[in-house]
């Protein structure tokens, strides 16, 4: 039977997700202590294209949740939901 590769998200991530009624990117970000600005520095793009990708309206795609999965130093998959 092959290992399926299991994605995991902290609890505490969940509930900034949850009771704050956010994003799941932003939900990371914020359980990481990085602001918008940091994240949107690290990926190379301004404030505001990164705030659009963590909106609840936003759908990144797939090579955009990449770089901000690198920006923030965790697995891409982790910030699908």
């Amino acid at each position: 039977m092959p290992l399926l590769n299991k994605v995991t998200i902290p609890h505490a991530v969940i509930v900034i997700e949850d009771e704050r009624g956010v994003s799941l990117i932003r939900a990371w970000r914020e359980h990481l202590g990085l602001t918008q600005d940091e994240v949107a520095r690290r990926m190379g793009v301004t404030r505001q294209a990164y705030l659009q990708m963590e909106s609840l309206a936003g759908r990144p795609r797939v090579a955009t949740l990449k770089k901000i999965a690198v920006a923030m130093g965790v697995a891409w998959e982790q910030l699908r939901a």
